[in-house]
């Protein structure tokens, strides 16, 4: 009892600081380990050891892959490789079809960046796009916004996903191919189904000085469709090609040692981060200079997504260590709840409280740590996607997001709620659905 107590105490401080106190989430998780491991009784000269260790753990294995997927984005952003993609798209593209057009650029597009950056490209061409067409924002603006989320909650590079495998050693290939597998009928629903529905509830048109600002790159130094293309989905068919071979037993011959150690994560996105640099800077006849400092510019971009995610991991560490995450983890076992929903719920409950998904995402990995232990490799997998969907689960006034979208689109807090808070609700419930449906036929 006296754990399960130094756990609500460390938990609800975490929630108070960010969401009453405003302390950034980084602090807010260094003061919650620290409190929830002296309620849990370790010596206060001891506190910090367990929290070091899994910043140091968890920034070893998630965080350079954080740093090389921001290289990758960023420079997809910079060449205008995103924007090619964007127009070939929209290009071929009857004017009843845009909603899922919308959606399939923000799928293809959301790959590698994250979600703010996927926001800044494509919250322009969707405002030209409902202004050219006369169609209502949101009918065009949902579907974007859906396959951006739905990426960021269940498919590596992004962070959330990378935390949750790290922290329950999930493998990634597995998680890759199942968070892709979950992704596509829960950005259908949620995004240019929901998004017609949405349109009739909130048919506002796109703010016209918005849609103005609206700017292509000069055409001459944007790589190819195909070029573009190629560094979003390399790492991929990377990781891909890895889990394939291990699943099929040829890991231990020479090739499938050779393709197993490229499909690694790390070798992925740093063979990925290379060809980027080629194909999107030198082939394009930028300068060295305009490529380091686009890749210096992409580290000052996910500095404060580092610290996180590093804080994250010391929380999970100081859970599992101080012996709260096994209580808790009987817990849910005696009252035989499914531990996917388990997952699910706890994410839910964090992010209802702070508003960030990366911080519901990391918390309740840590407590669902102990309940992994027996898991098979799929459904070890099924629930780093359950605790991804229920890191997104209803958007409101304490996330940063919310108000991004609202003044995005000029909406008020209640046409915000009736469209954004909505669809993110649909992606947690939709994907946990598909995560469901998984675990009974995997």
């Amino acid at each position: 009892m006296n754990l399960i107590i130094a756990a609500i105490i460390g938990i609800a401080a975490i929630v108070l600081l960010i969401a009453v106190v405003k302390i950034h989430p980084f602090l807010s998780l260094m003061i919650g380990s620290f409190v929830m491991a002296v309620c849990a009784g370790v010596p206060f000269d001891e506190s910090w050891d367990s929290f070091t260790s899994g910043v140091g753990s968890t920034v070893s294995n998630v965080g350079l892959l954080i740093a090389l997927g921001s290289i990758v984005g960023t420079l997809l952003f910079a060449s205008g490789g995103a924007d090619v993609i964007v127009d070939t798209i929209m290009s071929k593209t009857p004017l009843q079809m845009l909603p899922w057009a919308m959606a399939l650029i923000a799928f293809v597009v959301g790959i590698p960046m994250f979600f703010e950056v996927g926001v800044v490209i494509l919250i322009p061409v969707v405002l030209f796009a409902a202004r050219r067409a006369k169609m209502p924002v949101v009918l065009l603006g949902i579907p974007a916004l859906a396959g951006l989320s739905t990426l960021h909650a269940f498919v590596p590079p992004h962070p959330g996903p990378l935390v949750a495998i790290s922290a329950l050693n999930a493998n990634l290939g597995v998680t890759l191919g199942l968070g892709l597998l979950v992704a596509i009928p829960t950005v259908i629903i949620s995004g240019p189904l929901m998004g017609r529905l949405m349109a009739k509830w909130v048919p506002i048109q796109a703010p016209e000085q918005e849609a103005e600002k609206d700017a292509k790159k000069d055409a001459s130094q944007r790589p190819s469709f195909a070029q573009a293309l190629t560094v979003i989905l390399l790492p991929v068919v990377l990781m891909l090609a890895a889990s394939v071979v291990d699943l099929t037993g040829q890991a231990k011959t020479l090739w499938g040692r050779v393709i197993v150690f490229i499909g690694t994560p790390l070798t992925a996105l740093f063979i990925t981060a290379v060809v980027a640099m080629i194909l999107l800077g030198f082939m394009q006849h930028r300068t060295r200079e305009f490529i380091n400092g686009e890749v210096g510019k992409s580290f000052g971009s996910v500095a404060g997504i580092l610290l996180i995610v590093g804080a994250g991991g010391g929380f999970k560490q100081t859970l599992v260590d101080s012996g709260i995450g096994d209580v808790i983890a009987n817990g849910i076992t005696e009252s035989a709840m499914n531990p996917l929903f388990a997952g699910w719920l706890v994410a839910v409950l964090i992010r209802l409280a702070t508003g960030s998904a990366t911080v519901a995402t990391v918390t309740a990995s840590g407590i669902m740590v102990p309940l992994a232990a027996g898991m098979s490799p799929t459904h070890l997998a099924l629930l780093v996607l359950a605790i991804g969907a229920g890191s997104v689960f209803f958007s409101h006034l304490n996330d940063a997001g919310f108000w991004l979208v609202k003044e995005y689109f000029g909406m008020s807090v209640s046409q915000t709620i009736k469209t954004w808070s909505l669809m993110e609700t649909m992606v947690s419930v939709v994907g946990l659905g598909c995560v469901m449906l998984l675990s009974l036929v995997l």
